[in-house]
C-alpha cells in the first residue's frame, strides 16, 4: 500500500560534501542527499569559485528524509560524531572557509534542536575543544556540479575516499548500526 511521504529537509556542513554526502545515504529514513554550496555572497557559485574562499559559501549537503522513520535530532548526532566540530574552518587536511562546520536550519523548530544539542555536548564535554559549529538559517542552497553528486559510490576505489571517507563510514557502520539501510546493515 503506497501512502504520502512525510518528508523534511535538513542542511549541515561538515568539510568535504563527498564525505558527508556518504555518511547520510546510507541512513534509513534518508530519502536522498544532494551536494551543494550554502552560506556564500554570489549567485549560482562554481566548484573552481567557491575552493578560493573567496565567495563565502561552504560546501554542504541537503538532506531529504523521512522525519517519522529518522529525526532531525538523530540526523543532528550522526553529523557531530562524524567529522570534527572543533575546528575552524577546516577538517583535516581540507582547509578554508569553505569546510566549515555549519548547521543550516530552515525552521525556529530545527534552529532550538541544533542549538540544544550543541549545548548537550558542550555540558557533557564530549569534545575535547569548544564546537565552533555556525547555527544560522538556511539562505540560498545551490546545488554543485553533477560529478559531485553521489561521488563516493562511483569513486569509492580513489584515494580520498579510501583514506578521509572510509574512516568516516566505518565509524557510522560502528556507532549507528541500527540507523543504517537494511541493506547495508547485512
Amino acid at each position: 500500500m503506497d501512502k504520502e511521504m512525510n518528508t523534511d529537509i535538513a542542511v549541515v556542513a561538515g568539510g568535504c560534501f563527498w564525505c558527508t554526502e556518504a555518511v547520510f545515504q546510507r541512513l534509513e529514513g534518508v530519502i536522498s542527499v544532494t551536494s551543494g554550496y550554502t552560506g556564500g555572497t554570489i549567485k549560482n557559485p562554481a566548484y573552481r569559485e567557491v575552493t578560493t574562499g573567496r565567495t563565502g559559501h561552504t560546501e554542504a549537503i541537503k538532506i531529504e528524509y523521512n522525519p517519522t522513520i529518522i529525526t532531525y535530532k538523530e540526523l543532528l548526532e550522526v553529523f557531530f560524531a562524524t567529522h570534527d566540530p572543533t575546528t575552524l574552518n577546516r577538517q583535516g587536511a581540507d582547509k578554508g572557509t569553505q569546510y566549515r562546520s555549519g548547521i543550516y536550519y530552515n525552521n525556529e523548530e530545527q534552529k532550538q534542536i541544533a542549538e540544544g544539542i550543541i549545548e548537550e555536548l558542550t555540558t557533557q564535554n564530549v569534545f575535547d575543544a569548544p564546537i565552533v559549529t555556525e547555527v544560522m538559517a538556511l539562505g540560498p542552497f545551490y546545488n554543485a556540479e553533477g560529478y559531485h553528486q553521489d561521488y563516493y559510490n562511483q569513486n569509492s576505489q580513489q584515494g580520498y575516499c579510501q583514506f578521509v571517507i572510509n574512516p568516516k563510514l566505518n565509524k557510522l557502520y560502528t556507532t549507528f548500526r541500527s540507523k543504517l539501510k537494511k541493506e547495508i546493515q547485512n
